[in-house]
């Protein structure tokens, strides 16, 4: 009986063992079948940028609105921004498809931005982050044929996307995770 027990417990311990490391390692990352770097987006001044300009930086995609319960975040994006620029890039893509709390055209976006939150990082026209319409850039964030993983869109203003410096998808975040919060920052590193 002895030795039935100590067998058994045994057993229980090694695969334990076995679940708790599992666990604990580090999710590797899927390289995309398309590089984002691959990608090109309008400026919120109407200008052409190829997000191979950002080859080398982690980049940070975020959907934005100016009247939204989170958009007290862009502080916390121009904080993040300002304490990383060496190593990350932050992209706003101010879209209106979250019960209209994006109303304003593109001027109107980038002054308010600049105003009230000082945003330096890079914004984007007014965009489709979902539906048939959806820009390109969100089409390669949440469709895994393209990302190697992902299939979550956005659903809320302030859905967050980090891309490694290779153009791999690494990790995406939720509206509430703050821009400063250690899940984002740990991969910075």
């Amino acid at each position: 009986m002895q030795l039935k027990t100590l067998a058994l417990l045994a057993l229980v311990f090694t695969f334990g063992a076995l679940y708790a490391t599992k666990k604990r390692k580090k999710p590797e990352v899927c390289p995309a079948k398309t590089s984002f770097h691959a990608l090109s987006a309008k400026s919120i001044e109407g200008k052409p940028v190829k997000m191979s300009d950002y080859k080398g930086k982690y980049i940070l995609v975020v959907n934005t609105a100016s009247k939204c319960r989170y958009t007290y975040q862009y502080e916390g994006l121009e904080e993040l921004y300002q304490k990383h620029k060496d190593k990350l890039i932050i992209l706003g893509f101010p879209s209106n498809q979250f019960w209209g709390q994006e109303p304003a055209d593109n001027q109107k976006i980038h002054s308010f931005c600049k105003i009230n939150y000082g945003v330096t990082f890079p914004l984007f026209t007014k965009t489709d982050v979902k539906g048939k319409n959806k820009h390109p850039v969100y089409e390669w964030l949440t469709d895994e044929d393209q990302n190697g993983w992902n299939s979550k869109g956005p659903g809320w203003n302030f859905h967050k996307y980090l891309i490694n410096t290779e153009g791999n998808l690494i990790a995406e975040f939720s509206a509430s995770v703050k821009p400063l919060d250690k899940k984002i920052i740990q991969y910075l590193k």
